[in-house]
């Protein structure tokens, strides 16, 4: 055999030593999603080292560490976990094998900063994963949006929230309400306001399920404080009327200060208790609520988020 062919020979079997290590790893970590524990899926750490290895594979290992992402944050929301540790280092890994996979990045912006048990608490990493979208996709107005999303929800810190959504307001074909939004966090005004506009384009513009989901419970949880705030208005221009509380809301139609019983975003008549007091009568089925709650009531480990239309 000539040195040419022995050089060969070796350049071949390091070839295939390398494509069937890869095949291993690859069919490895697949086996992780069903099998194994959700620890083990970071055997290897680093996103640097998982993509290097990949040998071009870094779609397909993105996919897998994406589905692993949703089944961790899924798990251990489901039973009210308090901790949340592998979410921001999974979400990092996925964003590193593809740059460009952005419903990742929404998903770290919506579960990634708020406190537990909706999210994992760790805002500072939710900032670092949407800039690095944003470093990676700077023409994409979500991020943007996603970015004072946390500044906004997370941090209720009004200049970087208003200069995210100014600047992305630049970006070709963004949303016209970013624009609203920046002008809106500059005036530091309108809370209620704003936060149905965010969670309203998170609804609108998200495709994941979970995260519209999630949009959806704050929409409602928005509305019933509105509506109880409004109803307690209302039974204290009755008391003024009457010298007396309401027994029902009917009593307060004759009055002519309601049109009609007023009901919940899911369809359910309030409830107006002896105090004067107005509770929603499922308040399982409508978390994030602040208004409208028995008291002493305590929420489930694992809310529902009920689907919209």
């Amino acid at each position: 055999m000539t040195a040419s062919q022995r050089t060969t020979a070796i350049a071949l079997l390091l070839l295939v030593t390398c494509m069937t290590g890869s095949v291993i790893l690859l069919r490895r970590v697949d086996t992780l999603r069903s099998q194994s524990t959700l620890e083990d899926v970071l055997y290897i750490s680093s996103p640097k080292v998982l993509k290097r290895i990949s040998l071009g594979y870094d779609g397909l290992l993105a996919d897998i560490y994406w589905t692993r992402v949703v089944q961790y944050f899924g798990s251990r929301h489901y039973i009210g976990a308090k901790r949340y540790a592998l979410l921001a280092p999974l979400l990092d890994i996925t964003t590193v094998l593809d740059p460009h996979l952005t419903v990742a990045y929404e998903f770290g912006a919506n579960f990634l900063g708020p406190r537990p048990p909706n999210g994992a608490g760790m805002t500072q990493e939710a900032i670092n994963l949407v800039n690095f979208g944003i470093r990676n996709n700077p023409d994409d107005w979500r991020l943007y949006y996603e970015l004072g999303f946390i500044y906004y929800m997370d941090l209720h810190d009004y200049a970087h929230a208003a200069d995210a959504f100014a600047r992305g307001s630049k970006v070709p074909d963004a949303h016209p309400f970013l624009k609203v939004l920046a002008a809106l966090m500059a005036e530091h005004a309108g809370e209620t306001r704003t936060a149905q506009i965010l969670w309203t384009t998170t609804y609108e513009t998200t495709k994941d399920k979970n995260i519209r989901a999630n949009a959806l419970a704050h929409l409602r949880a928005l509305r019933v404080d509105q509506d109880v705030t409004a109803l307690d208005e209302l039974i204290a221009r009755y008391k003024q009327m009457t010298g007396r509380l309401p027994a029902n809301f009917v009593e307060m139609q004759r009055l002519g200060l309601l049109q009609g019983v007023p009901v919940d975003p899911l369809g359910q008549t309030y409830k107006l208790m002896p105090d004067g007091q107005v509770e929603v009568r499922d308040p399982d089925d409508l978390p994030f609520l602040e208004k409208g709650l028995p008291p002493g009531y305590v929420p489930p480990a694992n809310p529902k988020f009920l689907p919209g239309d």
